[in-house]
């Protein structure tokens, strides 16, 4: 598979990663056995980078990443963590002390030394602009447990903050077909900076891949069901931010263009992982996934030829027809 410079953390991954939220929770129940399948078919289908969060499940996916990887010695995959969501949602609860809490619980978790990456993941605003909390980052770097540090932001507002700081490695924010603001401005000034862009929530929730219908039933302990309106966090998580009814028939829409203009057999999941990976400034896509066929079928996206101009701009249209005035200013 294609790979990439990860910003400034100099090392190369894979265009097409993996995110494990779903092997934590919120998105219906993974079992053990099929959580390492879900790392087996991404590794041996070419994926180096896993994306995971010591939230995710309570440091579940971190465990099970862990023991995947103690089962697999020498196996080349980076591993980005991400830390803050445990605590409550304060910008005094991030401070030295507390990173190093967190850094070493990961660390235990995931059973190494020294993390990869890093992330803030999604901090109140005003934490972004803190040059306390990045001395801070810095220090963990210098202490040798942590490679490089990153955030991983909401808005396109709080990405813009967080390139303010000279050593930030990486940005993670939502990017995809139905959200297009990061197109306007993080991806160009991250990459005049070197810093890399892991681009996630792919697939807006799933929304593009064209399986869902208004009928669509997700179980009670899945986001598509208990986070619609943002009744747990902020609602950009699920489907993107876009409305499920208005999402459902834009992605109809969209997997037409990608039957009639994209790739001869390609998904329109794979489609719209292809629309990410050919963004300029994009290091990585983590698609998450629940089994070790979507795993696989994820990863082949990074196989597809470059999208053409014509179905670029069908995609553009949809977006500015039917879902940028939903989404556009709020993130």
């Amino acid at each position: 598979m294609e790979q990439r410079t990860l910003g400034r953390t100099g090392r190369e991954v894979s265009v097409i990663g993996l995110g494990t939220w779903q092997l934590g929770g919120d998105w219906g129940q993974v079992s053990e056995s099929d959580a390492h399948a879900v790392l087996e078919a991404a590794v041996e289908a070419g994926v180096t980078f896993i994306d995971t969060a010591d939230v995710y499940g309570d440091g579940r996916s971190e465990e099970l990443i862990g023991t995947f990887l103690r089962a697999n010695p020498g196996t080349e995959v980076k591993v980005a963590t991400k830390m803050g969501r445990r605590a409550p949602q304060r910008p005094e609860a991030y401070n030295l002390p507390a990173f190093r809490e967190w850094v070493d619980r990961s660390r235990r978790n995931l059973g190494t030394d020294r993390l990869d990456l890093v992330q803030l993941h999604c901090p109140p605003s005003v934490v972004h602009a803190s040059e306390e909390v990045f001395d801070g980052l810095e220090t963990l770097v210098q202490e040798g447990s942590i490679a490089a540090y990153g955030v991983s932001v909401e808005t396109c507002q709080e990405a813009m903050g967080a390139l303010t700081h000279p050593n930030l490695a990486t940005i993670q924010i939502i990017l995809n077909a139905f959200r297009r603001k990061p197109l306007d401005e993080v991806l160009p000034a991250a990459a005049d900076q070197g810093v890399g862009i892991i681009a996630r929530v792919p697939l807006a929730s799933g929304l593009l891949s064209g399986r869902y219908t208004r009928e669509t039933v997700f179980a009670e302990s899945d986001h598509r069901s208990f986070n619609r309106r943002g009744e747990a966090f902020d609602v950009g998580e699920t489907f993107s931010g876009v409305d499920y009814e208005t999402g459902v028939q834009a992605a109809a829409q969209f997997s037409d263009l990608a039957a009639e203009l994209g790739p001869d057999g390609a998904t329109p999941a794979q489609v719209a992982l292809r629309w990410v990976v050919q963004q300029h400034g994009v290091s990585t896509v983590i698609p998450g996934a629940r089994s070790a066929e979507q795993a696989r079928a994820n990863a082949a996206a990074a196989e597809l030829p470059a999208l053409g101009d014509e179905l670029l701009e069908a995609v553009a249209r949809l977006y500015d027809e039917r879902l940028r005035s939903q989404v556009h200013n709020r993130w």
